[in-house]
């Protein structure tokens, strides 16, 4: 796959970031040209994605969360990632509804959303050492 262009951010794990990560995804991906439709998809999976990082990853306070993409033809590649406590069980995580955070009004969808809205995502964690979720989109040609 030849890179037609790349971009990688850090930012710490706060609330207020998952719209700074809404917006740079944006801003990143607008040269291929996405529909409204396939924009907003991409901005929703990347808010779960950091979301996740956020409330998940550092439960007891701030950490780093990285974003990188690349560009190639009408291809988008998104990487997520932290270094915070991982998912102990990924394939409960990766069940609908399912929520380690009930109190807090937790819906346990993020996972389901990505999937829904991207082609393919695949999410690599290992306990105490982080999470990394990583998807995929092609955006279609006008």
């Amino acid at each position: 796959m030849k890179t037609e262009n790349y971009m990688k951010i850090n930012f710490l794990s706060l609330s207020q970031n998952e719209t700074f990560a809404r917006t740079v995804i944006s801003a990143f991906c607008l040269p291929l040209n996405p529909s409204l439709s396939e924009l907003n998809e991409i901005k929703t999976a990347v808010s779960e994605a950091v979301t996740n990082a956020v409330v998940h990853g550092y439960p007891d306070g701030a950490g780093e969360i990285e974003m990188s993409a690349q560009t190639s033809d009408n291809k988008l590649h998104i990487e997520i990632s932290d270094k915070g406590i991982g998912i102990e069980n990924l394939s409960q995580a990766m069940e609908p509804f399912y929520t380690t955070k009930p109190d807090e009004e937790r819906s346990g969808m993020g996972f389901t959303v990505m999937q829904t809205f991207m082609e393919d995502v695949e999410i690599i964690s290992e306990p105490n050492k982080g999470t990394k979720v990583i998807m995929n989109k092609t955006i279609t040609l006008k």
